[in-house]
């Protein structure tokens, strides 16, 4: 089986590469290697890929019409994984063009280049714990309605949901959209709270807290998303709907205060602490209910943030030498 991976330079992309080539699987991967942040960390972790024999990369903006085809004939691929899309909250506020270019335009590029897929019997796509909005109940369930974005972000993600069902209805393509909730661990991404955290605390800055005490978010260690991605792609939808929407989290909303807390633990120091109101865009809670991916591929989060963070904070050091 031939496997394409879109984001394959990305935190999640590049972990999912390594677990389907430790699988045995071919993988294709394609990312555009943006500066979005550093470019040497996304380099890196394709280094760290090129030991697979079966791990072929390309350079591709998939914004680009036409360039995903001349890297890739839709013919060799029988799954595609779109990790793919331009990350991040607070930078759509100020970078909105970002978003559409890459999470609409790359996206509506992606769906055309499984349409012309010939073998392909599954695209799983990533989507976001963002789009169940503001909220102060809780857990959130994919069966709840949608329609409340509090950022641009969670509204390309909706989006990319319904760009999905259009092309499910028209083409019958079978499609699985994973709602991740707030993923972390090692190689990720220093955008992420923990990441900064860790950073700050270790070259002895402040660290900034937006809104502390009312922040919560659900967690969810890198390995327990693998499994759950590797699961589902074995699974393509069938029947009469070819389109299904899971949450991927912990089920554990964890406060700010908790993670920073850990952060400190694992690095030995105790951060000096600069309090903020919250930012424009953030949502305050973040709470998932997996009980579908539970019953339909035995998805089963067991990593917290006391054994994560340690893990995170102990690759940080070795991979800068600290």
């Amino acid at each position: 089986m031939t496997i394409l991976v879109t984001g394959a330079a990305g935190f999640i992309g590049s972990h999912l590469c390594r677990a389907l080539l430790q699988a045995g699987e071919q993988v294709v991967g394609v990312d555009a290697l943006n500066d979005y942040y550093d470019p040497q960390l996304k380099r890196a972790r394709l280094d760290s890929l090129a030991q697979f024999k079966k791990f072929r990369f390309s350079q591709v903006n998939l914004a680009v019409d036409g360039a995903l085809e001349q890297a890739v004939s839709p013919d060799d691929i029988d799954v595609i994984v779109n990790l793919a899309a331009q990350a991040g909250v607070r930078y759509s506020i100020d970078n909105p063009r970002a978003y559409s270019r890459s999470n609409l335009s790359g996206y509506i590029n992606i769906l055309e280049f499984a349409r012309a897929a010939k073998n392909l019997k599954h695209l799983v796509y990533a989507s976001s714990s963002s789009v169940y909005g503001e909220r102060e109940d809780g857990p959130f369930r994919e069966s709840d309605i949608v329609r409340k974005p509090s950022s641009l972000y969670a509204a390309t993600k909706i989006s990319g949901e319904m760009l999905s069902q259009s092309y499910v209805h028209l083409y019958g393509i079978p499609m699985t959209g994973l709602r991740f909730f707030t993923v972390y661990g090692a190689w990720g991404r220093p955008d992420m709270a923990y990441w900064i955290f860790t950073e700050k605390i270790l070259r002895g800055e402040p660290i900034t807290l937006y809104a502390a005490g009312e922040m919560s978010r659900d967690f969810t260690y890198i390995d327990d998303i693998i499994e759950g991605i590797s699961a589902v792609m074995k699974q393509p939808p069938t029947g009469d709907d070819l389109h299904e929407i899971y949450n991927l989290g912990n089920s554990t909303p964890t406060p700010l205060m908790d993670l920073v807390q850990a952060v400190e633990q694992a690095c030995g120091i105790e951060a000096e602490k600069i309090y903020l109101p919250k930012q424009m865009g953030d949502v305050s809670k973040t709470f998932a209910d997996v009980s579908k991916a539970q019953a339909a591929f035995g998805y089963n989060p067991r990593t917290k943030i006391q054994e994560g963070i340690p893990h995170f904070v102990n690759w940080y050091r070795d991979f800068y030498k600290i």
